[in-house]
C-alpha cells in the first residue's frame, strides 16, 4: 500500500518518484488538491499550456471507456518531449483504467488524478494505493503548524511580520481551503503594503469577511431579541475555537447596516425593499430575524448599540483573557434590550 502521509508527502512533492508516475490527490481541501496538482504538472512538462504536452480528461467520461486513459498515457508526443495527463474525477468509476495503466510501462508521462473526499473502500483510492507505480495523497485542512508556516511564508514575500494578536485571529479565520487561505493572505499583504507589521485591525478589515465561521446566527439572534439562541450559538462558537472578536466585529457591521436601513425605513422605504436590496445581499434564511431586528430598534437606539459594541471591542483588547466573557455579555445585553421597543 502506497498512501503517503506527513513528511513523506512533502518529500514526494519536492522530488516526485519517476517510478510512481500515477498520483491520486484526494480529500476535502479542494484548494490544496488543486495547488498540489498544479505543482506536479508544472514539473512534469515543459509547457503546461501546450495541449499536446498536457491532456485534460474528465473522470465521468472515462468511466464509459476506461481504456482511453491507457491510450492517452501511451501516446508518443508528436514533437517529442515529456507529457502529462490531468484527470478530474467525478462520481463515476474508472478504476479499471488505473489498474491497467499501473501494469503498463509508462515513459515520460505523469498522470495526476484530482478527486474529492474518498472513503478507504473507494475503487479509485484502492486502485492507486495497491499499485506499485502509483501513490495516493490525502489533502486535508491545514493544522495549526501548517497554517502558521503558510502565514509566515506568504507574508515574508512582502517583508511583513505579524503581531501576536493578529496572528491568533488570522489562524481562526483561515485553514478550510489552502487556495482560499493563500488568496486571503495575498490580499492581506497587499493591504498592509508599505508597513512593517500586520496588525489586528488589518486582519479584521481584510480577512474577517472571508471566514466561513458561522457567526450569523449569533448576531441575528442578538438583534432579534433571542438571548437563548445567542447563548447556545455562542457556546458552540467557543467550542469550535472562534475568536470572540470576530463575532463582535460581525455585530458591529450588522449594527451599522441596521442603522442605515432604519433611517431608510423612517424615510418611507418599505422594509421588503430594504431586505431585498443593498450589497451584500441578505441570505433568505436571515431575512426573518433581520426584519424583526428592524422592528425592535430605531435608528437612535442603534447608535447606542454601536457605541456599546465599540466599548466591548476596546475592553476585549485591554482584557484579552476575558474576551469571551465581555463579548457574550455585550451580545446578551443587545438580545435582552431588543424586546424593549422604542
Amino acid at each position: 500500500m502506497v498512501a503517503l502521509r506527513g513528511k513523506e508527502i512533502d518529500a514526494f512533492l519536492a522530488r516526485p518518484d519517476p517510478g510512481r508516475p500515477i498520483i491520486l490527490l484526494y480529500g476535502p481541501d479542494a484548494g490544496l488538491v488543486r495547488e498540489r496538482a498544479d505543482a506536479l504538472l508544472a514539473s512534469a512538462v515543459d509547457d503546461p499550456s501546450d495541449p499536446f504536452s498536457l491532456v485534460r480528461l474528465d473522470g465521468d467520461e472515462l468511466s464509459a471507456e476506461p481504456s482511453r486513459l491507457v491510450d492517452e498515457a501511451m501516446t508518443v508526443p508528436l514533437f517529442g518531449g515529456r507529457r502529462a495527463i490531468r484527470v478530474r474525477a467525478g462520481s463515476r468509476n474508472f478504476a479499471s483504467g488505473v489498474d491497467t495503466l499501473a501494469d503498463s510501462a509508462l515513459k515520460d508521462c505523469r498522470i495526476v488524478i484530482e478527486a474529492g473526499e474518498l472513503r478507504p473502500e473507494s475503487p479509485l483510492r484502492k486502485a492507486c494505493e495497491r499499485a506499485k507505480t502509483a501513490v495516493a495523497i490525502g489533502c486535508y485542512a491545514d493544522d495549526a503548524n501548517q497554517l502558521a508556516r503558510l502565514i509566515d511564508s506568504e507574508l515574508r514575500v512582502s517583508n511583513l511580520s505579524i503581531a501576536a494578536d493578529a496572528r491568533a485571529v488570522l489562524m481562526s479565520l483561515l485553514g478550510g481551503d489552502r487556495q482560499a487561505s493563500r488568496n486571503e493572505l495575498k490580499k492581506l499583504a497587499l493591504y498592509a503594503h508599505g508597513g512593517r507589521e500586520v496588525t489586528l485591525d488589518d486582519v479584521m478589515a481584510v480577512v474577517a469577511d472571508a471566514s466561513e465561521l458561522k457567526v450569523d446566527p449569533i448576531v441575528d439572534g442578538a438583534f432579534a431579541g433571542k438571548p437563548e439562541l445567542v447563548e447556545t450559538e455562542f457556546a458552540k462558537a467557543m467550542i469550535a475555537g472562534t475568536y470572540p472578536g470576530v463575532i463582535i466585529s460581525a455585530a458591529q457591521r450588522q449594527a451599522a447596516w441596521l442603522h442605515k436601513s432604519a433611517l431608510a425605513v423612517a424615510e418611507g422605504t418599505p422594509v421588503s425593499a430594504v431586505l431585498d436590496g443593498g450589497f451584500p445581499r441578505l441570505h433568505f434564511s436571515r431575512k426573518g430575524n433581520v426584519e424583526v431586528a428592524l422592528r425592535n430598534f430605531s435608528a437612535a437606539r442603534l447608535l447606542t448599540v454601536i457605541e456599546q459594541l465599540a466599548t466591548a471591542a476596546l475592553e476585549m483588547r485591554k482584557q484579552a483573557n476575558l474576551a469571551d466573557v465581555i463579548a457574550q455579555r455585550a451580545l446578551l445585553a443587545i438580545a435582552v434590550n431588543a424586546k424593549r421597543r422604542g
